[in-house]
Formats: C-alpha cells, structure tokens, sequence
C-alpha cells in the first residue's frame, strides 16, 4: 500500500456518494413512495460509510512505517517485516478488510501493532458490533437480536455468532468492576452512606437448567389449555438470578415533597411550582450477578464488598430491597454474622407500583382522579403513615366486587406487612435515604439492583434508568442491563497477535 495516492484516498467514497446522488436524481426514484425512498437511502448511506470506513482502514496501512523490530506479548523480538497482511472485520456498516505490517519470528506467531493501534478484537466481528448484539440479547431472544442487528447494519449474522458475540461481552466485567473506580480502597469516603442493593429476576431456561425447587414444579404441572400456557404458567419455567450493588452516596437533606416534586398542572393552569430538586447521587458504584450462583451467595458477595470498604464499621449502612421476605431475610442474616448494624429500606417505586394498583380497583382506568389518589397515600406513607393507608384501602374496598377487594386487599397486606421497612421519615431526617426515590429494579425488561440514587420519582409515571447504559452481567446466556452507567463500550478487548 506504500504507492497509495492521498489524493485518491476516499475517491470509492466519493463515488458511492456519487452514485446515490445520481440514484436520487434519476426517474427510477422519482417513482417511488416516501418507505422505498427510506429504505433504498438507508442502504445507500450505509455503503457509503462502509466505504468510508475502508478508505480511511487503506489509507492507515499505506501510511504505517515499517519498524526495525516489534517484541510481542510473548516477550519473543521479531525483526522480519511483511507487508500485505489482510483480516477481515465485520464492522457496524458491513465488512471491510484491515491490511497491516506483519512482523514475524521462526516459531512464533506473527505481531500486528496495527492491530493494537486500531484496538481490533479478536474475532472477525467489531466492538460496535458486539455492542448492538449484547444490548439486543439483554432485551430478547439471541434469534430476535440477531434480527435486530441484521435490520441496523445490514451485516449477515447468525444465530449462533450472535450467542457467541453475546457471551464475549461479558468477558470483562469482572475486571471493569475491580477498577478503583467502582471499588475504592478501604476507609476511602469517610463519612459517606454506604448503600447494598439486591434485586431477583426470573429468566426462561430450557427444563434442564432449573434449579431444582422449580424443576420439581414443572414436572407437576399440567398444562390448563392445549398448545400454550395460561397465566402464572411460566413460573415453573423460569431460574431465579441475583442481582446485587454495593455504592457509596454522600447524605443530604430532603422532605416527602421533595421526592414526590410538584403536582401536576392544574386545568387553570396552576400547581407545578417548580422541578424536583435533584437527589443525591451514586459513586463509586459496583455491581455482581449471577443466574448460576443461588441468591444467598450473591447477597453475601455484597456484603463482603461492602465490609471491604468500610472493614473499621464507621460508616452508616443501609440496605435497598422491594419488599421480599427472603431477601430481607438473607440480609438480615449477613448483618448479624459480620455484627454490624444495617437499616433496611424498601424502595419507593415498589410501594408505588402496589398503590397504583390499587388505584385501578377504585377509579376507571385512565380516570384523572387516579392520579391525586396515588399521591395523596403516597405522601402519607412517606410520612410514615403506611399502616394507616393500608387501613384506609381495606376500608374503602368493602363495597367493591369480590375481584377488586382481593386486589385491593394485596395492597394492604403489603403495606402492613413491610410497615418496619417503610420507615422514611426517619430515613429522610437522618439524611440518609438514597433508598427513597429508587428502585431496586427496572419497571420492565431484565433487571439488576438498580442502584440509581439519582432517580426521582413521580406518582404518574415512575423513572426510567438510562436505556442507552448497559453492560453485560456473567449470567451465563442471560445479560443483565446494570444500573446507569456512563455507557462503556462491551468487552473490548484487543487482539494483535
């Protein structure tokens, strides 16, 4: 590539654009309706950017100098040269070729710095393009995310590259997690929260991969109609996997109206004073799960996290859960066998899911009266009244039909029963509640304790993490989206041999 001309260096670009050009200008899409037109322009634009792409990879090989000599990972110093050498990479925009200096050595394997320069991974298929496959296997079958990607970038992709691509992506997170950034040295934030998180997901496996509880239930099973299954059904089918987060916070004072924020806009156009003030926010964020490991040993891995940073106890510590006995159970547990004192809250989108669900048994649905009911008992459970709002729905349930009342009575129940852990006026007058306005988990799709202390809430629509931050979990073939992150790229690692 050394006689490669500069000023010729994206003229197979200019030509592609050249042609679309033309394409666009001529009768042949004069006739066509505004879809055509999309979809023949998508691909068009999509092979100029391949193009362009493979004009820049042509002009970085007709520019790489020749080195005297290149000692690889091998510690092994080669000093032989050869020019030419070609892999092929499947890219975002389609395949291209990458053509580098090879140097090379008797008995070992050939080096590519170039390799290392550009960070190529070690298959055929690019980070970006392993980045769209995992994201797309976080939300979906790998068969669904195959398509997916297909659709996006026009690249052949199988089934089983796609499982593949799926797999590697997870390869790092182990070592992303290890950084300093999300696991600081011990005794590192004196005087901050420090804040435990767990969450469960059920995930579809085939038969032979549940746990044994579940298979138990599966073989019982009978079918209630022929050819699919009817409601709670697929509960015998599903694994349980462990999500946990361990993440420091620094306290700040607020109130039960500052998590709840200014009412809607009323028709005359008043209420909504103002925007919520914003909460605090997570640092130093670490994150575990696993769909092999039983839920036990993941809330004891954050626990032995958490005991790392803070092994003087002089931290406060306080523990995330949505409200199941076993998970309050298990960390209960671990509290008492390291002795160390944690207040358990459970987080405020769950009680809110409960009272918008009970909110439907009272109001039409999409009645504007629902609204000002859920935040009315909201702010009285923020204020500590829990017991009371569950009193107040069994009574006002009395005169519905026997359906609504045991919806409405399951409510009350949880109320009731996770009174202990709804104790956030103490949690907000100790300045200590990150747990308040969070979840633990994602309102849909797969999820991770999500350890978001960011988020606000609103009792119309509860928050959404960050779609776009994810980051695949080693949950065998399940990826678990983690809580927001900066997006990161996945599992790009480099392969230069």
């Amino acid at each position: 590539m050394s006689g490669y001309a500069p000023e010729a260096a994206f003229a197979r670009s200019r030509d592609a654009f050249a042609q679309a050009e033309e394409w666009l200008d001529g009768p042949q899409a004069a006739r066509l309706e505004h879809a055509a037109l999309e979809g023949r322009l998508e691909a068009l634009g999509r092979e100029i950017q391949r193009r362009l792409l493979q004009d820049h990879l042509d002009l970085r090989a007709a520019r790489e100098q020749r080195r005297e000599q290149v000692t690889g990972p091998d510690g092994i110093t080669r000093t032989r040269a050869e020019a030419g050498h070609a892999r092929p990479l499947s890219s975002v925009f389609g395949p291209v070729t990458v053509t580098r200096i090879a140097y090379r050595a008797p008995g070992a394997p050939n080096a590519h710095p170039a390799d290392e320069e550009l960070n190529l991974p070690p298959g055929k298929h690019s980070h970006g393009l392993s980045e769209k496959v995992a994201a797309a296997a976080a939300s979906g079958s790998f068969g669904q995310a195959c398509a997916a990607v297909i659709r996006q970038t026009g690249s052949t992709l199988g089934k089983r590259q796609c499982q593949q691509l799926t797999r590697q992506a997870a390869a790092d997170f182990g070592d992303f997690y290890a950084s300093a950034e999300h696991r600081p040295p011990p005794g590192a934030v004196p005087g901050q929260v420090l804040a435990l998180s767990c969450d469960g997901k059920g995930i579809m496996v085939r038969p032979g991969q549940l746990r044994p509880p579940a298979a138990r239930k599966a073989r019982k099973a009978v079918p209630r109609q022929d050819g699919r299954l009817s409601r709670g059904e697929v509960r015998t089918r599903k694994r349980m996997a462990e999500a946990g987060a361990v993440f420091d916070i620094t306290p700040e004072p607020r109130t039960a109206e500052d998590i709840l924020g200014p009412g809607p806009r009323t028709a005359d156009g008043t209420g909504a004073a103002g925007p919520r003030p914003p909460g605090p926010k997570a640092t130093h964020k670490w994150v575990t799960a696993s769909v092999a490991e039983d839920a036990v040993t993941v809330v004891a891995a954050v626990f032995a996290e958490a005991d790392r940073r803070d092994p003087a106890r002089e931290r406060t510590w306080i523990a995330l859960a949505d409200g199941n006995k076993d998970q309050i159970r298990w960390i209960q547990a671990e509290a008492a066998a390291r002795n160390i004192t944690v207040t358990i809250i459970c987080d405020f989108i769950h009680v809110l899911e409960y009272l918008w669900t009970a909110a439907w048994c009272f109001f039409p649905e999409a009645s504007p009266e629902a609204g000002p009911w859920v935040r009315g008992h909201a702010a009285a459970i923020l204020h500590g009244h829990a017991t009371a709002v569950a009193a107040a729905i069994r009574d006002a349930s009395s005169q519905l039909s026997a359906a609504k009342r045991k919806t409405a009575a399951k409510t009350a129940a949880y109320l009731d029963a996770k009174a202990p852990w709804l104790d956030y006026p103490a949690a907000l007058a100790s300045n200590s509640a990150p747990c308040t306005p969070t979840a633990t988990s994602t309102p849909t799709g797969p999820t991770t304790c999500n350890a978001n202390a960011n988020a606000t809430t609103d009792t119309a629509t509860p928050s959404q993490p960050d779609p776009h931050s994810r980051r695949a979990a080693p949950m065998g073939h399940t990826f678990l989206p983690p809580a927001p992150d900066p997006v990161v790229g996945v599992g790009k690692r480099s392969g230069w041999w």
